[in-house]
């Protein structure tokens, strides 16, 4: 069905679920009912938590970056290149930095289901760069500052940009690729400190400020204004 405010309102019944939950898109609304429920009581759970939903698909909304033929999108080792191409499927392709993505000429891009393609493709080829990239570069800032770790594992978090555990293993997300490479360098010496100190107390602060020489509240700072896609 669709909602004048919150789009369209697709009904999944999923017998496993136990309580009744709510995926949130830019433009949609997904429900999961358990067993027993209805789309009368999901409109009615829907209506109770209408204000919150809007608000919601609204911050989606400014995180969102939709991908058409105009977009500029480009990652730390590749551009992405949108095309119209006369053909059935759609198609992406790597070569020499530039990710190609054809799709066929009758198809919406702004289309949900084509974003989420789009955003299929590029996730793929970010994951691949990011293992190929990011274990060797916190391996050189490890070495230059004197840090040790266990393991680097690249993650698809888009809640964070990195962690790292008490066994020293740090985790990093591959949109760390979205980033310029200085802020790249700036989130893995985060996790690497993390390494020594595993709070930010005043401690963990003074060892950002060496690493960075004295940059570390100018970085973070500016960290702030990027976000992971949606």
């Amino acid at each position: 069905m669709i909602d004048k405010e919150l789009g369209t309102i697709i009904f999944k019944q999923n017998i496993r679920a136990r309580r009744m939950s709510i995926r949130i898109l830019i433009d949609s609304l997904h429900v999961t009912l358990p067993y027993g429920f209805t789309e009368k009581d999901g409109l009615k759970f829907i209506d109770e938590v209408r204000e919150k939903l809007k608000i919601k698909q609204t911050k989606i909304n400014k995180k969102t970056l939709l991908l058409t033929d105009e977009s500029v999108l480009e990652t730390l080792t590749f551009k992405v290149q949108l095309q119209k191409a006369e053909r059935k499927n759609l198609y992406s392709s790597l070569k020499s930095g530039i990710l190609t993505i054809e799709y066929p000429t009758q198809l919406n891009c702004e289309d949900t289901r084509t974003q989420e393609y789009f955003w299929n493709s590029i996730n793929y080829f970010l994951r691949n760069e990011a293992k190929r990239i990011l274990p060797v570069r916190t391996k050189e800032l490890a070495l230059q500052f004197g840090f040790s770790f266990t393991d680097v594992k690249i993650q698809s978090s888009k809640s964070r940009w990195g962690s790292c555990n008490t066994k020293k293993n740090i985790n990093l997300s591959y949109f760390l690729l979205l980033l310029p490479i200085h802020l790249v360098d700036y989130v893995i010496l985060h996790e690497l400190c993390h390494t020594k100190e595993m709070n930010h107390d005043k401690k963990f602060w003074e060892w950002m400020d060496e690493v960075t020489f004295g940059k570390s509240k100018t970085l973070r700072k500016e960290l702030k204004e990027y976000s992971i896609p949606k």
